[in-house]
């Protein structure tokens, strides 16, 4: 899991945070600390029982991947704005999503709505490759230089609509989409390797959204509901029709 990113992040500069000197390491020790206590009772205290999970997300500085006035509130477990009127995840959320792509190593991953990159940096280090789309192309543009200055080398970023997957670099055996769809989009479980898991929050009646599991099995998706959350909504082809 370590291997896939480099080792250290001193001297780097991430929306204004300079992160060297004294003062730094200080700040790190002190992120260090939110984020076990993060992963002991958001995660560990809830339903969140996969080991690579809980390992992965005590590794990800999430502090990174919020704007500078939000750092301190980076490992409470609420959602955060970030820019072009988006927001990263709660942590909970992230593990529980996570948690249901059941991912063991050697996967290909495709995450749509990359945001900041948060989701996408944790996937990196639980699968070979996370290829990840995002609708509003400064988002895009900002999270892969991200991902790119704290070495997550096998996250693929790309600006467009993740309504239409990424087909030249199916099948997938893990997609999840962090923005909340009207329907399941068939190019998705079209690109959805057989056996295959898709994570999706769906809208429902009176502006509800459900958090569901899509498996494909012998070529067609069998859905089951996962628990009610709320997201920002999926854009471009999905609100045409």
């Amino acid at each position: 899991m370590r291997s896939k990113r480099r080792r250290g992040i001193a001297g780097l500069i991430l929306w204004g945070l300079a992160a060297s000197g004294p003062a730094a390491q200080e700040s790190r020790s002190e992120y260090d600390g939110r984020r076990k206590a993060m992963v002991r009772f958001h995660l560990q205290g809830r339903d969140i029982s996969d080991r690579r999970v809980l390992a992965v997300m005590g590794e990800v500085p999430r502090h990174l991947f919020v704007p500078p006035a939000y750092r301190p509130q980076a490992y409470e477990d609420y959602p955060l704005p970030i820019e072009e009127g988006q927001t990263i995840s709660q942590p909970y959320i992230v593990a529980l999503m996570t948690q249901a792509l059941k991912l063991r190593g050697g996967e290909r991953v495709l995450e749509v709505g990359t945001g900041s990159g948060y989701q996408a940096a944790v996937l990196s280090g639980l699968a070979d490759r996370v290829y990840t789309i995002e609708y509003h192309e400064p988002l895009a543009r900002s999270a892969a230089e991200r991902l790119r200055t704290l070495g997550y080398a096998n996250v693929e970023v790309r600006a467009g609509d993740g309504f239409f997957g990424w087909p030249e670099k199916g099948p997938f055996e893990g997609i999840m989409v962090t923005c909340a769809a009207r329907w399941i989009p068939p190019p998705l479980v079209e690109q959805l390797a057989e056996g295959g898991r898709l994570v999706l929050p769906l809208e429902e009646a009176e502006g509800l959204q459900t958090l569901t599991l899509v498996t494909k099995v012998e070529g067609r998706p069998r859905v089951e509901p996962m628990t009610l959350v709320r997201f920002v909504p999926m854009l471009g082809e999905v609100r045409k029709k």
